[in-house]
């Protein structure tokens, strides 16, 4: 059974599968590691995540990773369904005012954080303010407008803003973290000991972290939806090498792996397999924009022409094909085009030209030594697979052409982070970025000042600081005519291409790879990262 590639501005969103709730509810207790009692017939989920995340609250140990096990865990105020319309969750209605300046929130009563303290609305003031506007990567973009939010009562939250915010509607989902107020008041929340075992609201209850292992997640008693979730555990394995996901799959040790996980070149055969499901669906709202960042703080790379020679001399067409095996598409630029409402082709393009990129380095400077050398780097690929790895190799090839040597640095993913976001220890990097639905969501952060916030995850990494660059930003933030808004758009788009700090490389297009026994299986466009409260294990 397959599913094959839709893609997102091609087609309306396809409704969610019906339900289907099969096998028997076991009550005995599960020994950690007995793989063999996870397989057919038990109400044990097991699923892999790769790489093992640094933290499991996904607000703050900003991953795809850590979102697909956080949002087991914690529950958002919505949900989207496959239209991508707001459905109830932590908020069981809503209600925004006629000039878009207030948007009031009527909390879920009796709702419980996993310690037994009840959810209020003190939570919701917290996570915006605290959090949201203040250490995520993303949420001081999205929520710019937003002024404060009042709580009238415990079951009340009102986000006020200082004009419409329209963009908000897009984030209300598990891109906005609330977080339990009573256990972060007062911390670091970026290093607060909660985040290694999160305490939520949602369907599953953290239980263990074996480190390098697994983390095991159980049934949340007393979930307000009584109906969910449909199996007792799930057990997230992290299983390093690609080739043993994908035997894992085969052999059915795996049930549900979400994140592109099995080898590119494996896809077809998987295909065949009427055990598995490859799919595609789910990934439409994230939209996400792989990219080779430059450390602006390294004084070789302060050359726009350095960057402009970097970008001719990497051939995207061949990346993709050869790489990613058709799995992303060539970029043009920061917007994807699936934002079509956004995305302009008119921007500066860098074609694949080795010789050009050679003339573009004489004139910086960087004249080839007697051993052909023209500088050397470092590059740190993404920790996140085989193809980030193979994208390195293929980089360093490709620099290495143009007289460029690159040393690849493949790191865990904690050492990559530390190295990128807290101690700037990098001189390249490749890179994917959710792009969302709107680029005030995903990609503003990667060219705005404000965005450059040390020890946060998925932050300005390249240090790009321009002031036309945050003007048009806050051009993009505040106007409220929508042609105008477009116009800044496109020429932040413009802007990026022309200075270049970051070379966008490729549009990706991600799968997931899971059992044919499951059902329910979240195909909205942000499923992908969705909890899996609705997903039941046929025996």
């Amino acid at each position: 059974m397959t599913v094959e590639l839709s893609r997102f501005s091609r087609r309306a969103f396809l409704r969610r599968s019906q339900w289907a709730l099969a096998g028997t509810v076991s009550t005995a207790a599960l020994p950690p590691l007995a793989w063999a009692q996870e397989t057919s017939g038990s109400r044990t989920l097991v699923a892999n995540i790769v790489p093992e995340p640094q933290g499991l609250v996904g607000g703050i140990a900003i991953s795809a990773p850590a979102l697909a096990i956080s949002s087991n865990i914690f529950d958002a105020l919505v949900e989207y369904d496959a239209d991508f319309k707001p459905t109830p969750s932590l908020a069981e209605s809503w209600e925004e005012s006629a000039d878009g300046k207030s948007i009031t929130f009527r909390l879920r009563q009796g709702v419980k954080w996993h310690d037994g303290k009840p959810f209020t609305s003190a939570d919701v003031q917290f996570s915006i303010m605290e959090l949201m506007k203040k250490v995520h990567p993303r949420g001081g973009g999205f929520y710019a407008a937003l002024t404060g939010v009042d709580t009238p009562d415990p079951y009340t939250a009102v986000f006020r803003f200082s004009r419409r915010a329209p963009v908000v509607w897009s984030v209300l989902n598990q891109e906005t973290q609330i977080l339990p107020r009573h256990l972060y008041e007062g911390t670091d929340l970026l290093t607060n000991p909660w985040n290694q075992k999160p305490i939520g609201t949602g369907a599953f209850v953290f239980k263990e972290w074996a480190r390098g292992d697994y983390v095991l997640l159980e049934r949340n008693p007393d979930y307000w939806d009584k109906s969910r979730p449909r199996v007792r555990r799930i057990r997230f394995r992290f299983i390093p090498d690609a080739g043993a996901r994908a035997a894992a799959l085969e052999t059915g040790e795996v049930q549900y792996t979400p994140l592109s996980p099995v080898p590119l070149a494996d896809v077809p055969r998987l295909k065949r397999n009427a055990k598995l499901v490859v799919e595609t669906r789910g990934n439409e709202a994230s939209a996400p924009m792989f990219f080779f960042d430059f450390n602006l703080r390294r004084p070789q790379f302060q050359d726009v022409r350095v960057r402009r020679a970097f970008a001719h001399a990497i051939d995207k067409k061949a990346l993709a094909e050869k790489v990613w095996y058709g799995f992303a598409t060539p970029a043009t630029g920061p917007v994807p085009s699936y934002q079509a409402n956004f995305y302009t082709a008119d921007v500066p393009t860098y074609a694949f030209d080795p010789a050009l990129a050679e003339r573009l380095l004489d004139e910086a400077g960087h004249k080839r030594g007697a051993d052909g050398i023209r500088m050397r780097i470092t590059h740190d690929p993404m920790p996140y697979g085989d193809e980030y790895r193979q994208t390195g190799e293929f980089i360093r090839e490709s620099l290495k052409a143009v007289g460029i040597d690159v040393t690849l640095r493949n790191n865990d993913l904690p050492t990559f982070l530390r190295k990128v976001f807290t101690d700037n220890d990098f001189d390249t990097l490749n890179s994917f970025y959710a792009a969302y639905s709107d680029p005030q969501i995903g990609v503003h952060r990667r060219f705005w000042s404000k965005a450059i916030k040390k020890g946060t995850p998925w932050s300005n990494a390249s240090g790009y600081s321009n002031e036309k660059a945050d003007a048009l930003i806050d051009t993009i933030q505040t106007e409220g005519d929508a042609t105008k808004r477009r116009q800044a758009i496109h020429a932040l788009q413009r802007l990026a291409q022309t200075d270049l700090p970051s070379i966008t490389l490729l549009e990706q297009h991600p799968f997931r790879v899971f059992s044919s026994r499951l059902s329910g299986v979240n195909v909205n466009p942000d499923g992908n990262g969705a909890s899996l409260k609705d997903v039941s294990l046929a025996a």
